[in-house]
């Protein structure tokens, strides 16, 4: 029991401690980039009220009018195209947040679906695991046959290796993808891909958000 509540507590202290560093280093890269974004926005606020004569209520008014308006620039969110694609941001907890509910019927059935359709979405992937890892270690052990290794036995560095090249690829793959069809540059499309694939999900990224949907850009939005 006392080594269970050390090892408890000497995790909590390092993931504390990690949470310092990270907010630490975050504060370091973004806070002056943060401030003098915000210097320039303001400055080009004062501008547009002066040139046209805006009053800051009327300014406010149209602040309220594009953030509403953002979630449906393109096309409609919640089609069905688009229900699916939301409907799939929530069962694998990513919510990027681009599209809410907006009625309270809609609020409490995602609220349902997602009590729901989260431990389902668990448990599948569980299964498509356990069967990606014994293709994983077939293959392994098809290679080690060609090449005629005395071990054939697959061990768990073999298979924590496969997994890595396969992460890899779907991320360098996934951002060309996104990369074509969403116009970002190609770094930002990996940034994309490892947010996405950590279901962390901040929402500065969405695909099918710029160009109309279609089928493809669909396709891909699943891949990943």
């Amino acid at each position: 029991m006392k080594k269970q509540n050390v090892r408890t507590l000497s995790f909590i202290v390092c993931t504390f401690t990690y949470l310092l560093v990270g907010a630490a280093i975050f504060d370091a890269l973004e806070s002056q980039t943060e401030e003098s974004t915000k210097r320039d926005l303001d400055r080009s606020e004062n501008e547009y009220k002066t040139i046209y004569n805006i009053s800051n209520d009327d300014y406010k008014e149209l602040e309220d009018i594009v953030n509403k308006y953002h979630p449906y620039r393109t096309s409609p969110q919640w089609k069905f195209a688009g229900a699916f694609y939301f409907s799939l941001t929530v069962i694998t907890t990513i919510g990027y947040g681009h599209s809410t509910p907006q009625t309270v019927l809609g609020k409490v059935f995602c609220m349902v679906y997602a009590i729901i359709g989260i431990p389902l979405c668990l448990v599948m992937f569980q299964s498509v695991g356990e069967r990606l890892n014994y293709f994983a270690s077939f293959c392994i052990q098809l290679v080690k046959k060609c090449f005629r290794f005395r071990k054939k036995e697959v061990n768990q560095t073999e298979l924590v290796c496969v997994g890595g090249f396969l992460a890899i690829a779907v991320i360098t793959g996934g951002a060309s993808m996104f990369s074509h069809y969403e116009g970002w540059t190609y770094f930002d499309s990996i940034y994309y891909c490892v947010i996405t694939l950590t279901t962390i999900g901040f929402g500065d990224f969405v695909a099918l958000q710029v160009n109309e949907s279609n089928s493809i850009s669909l396709c891909f939005s699943f891949y990943v």
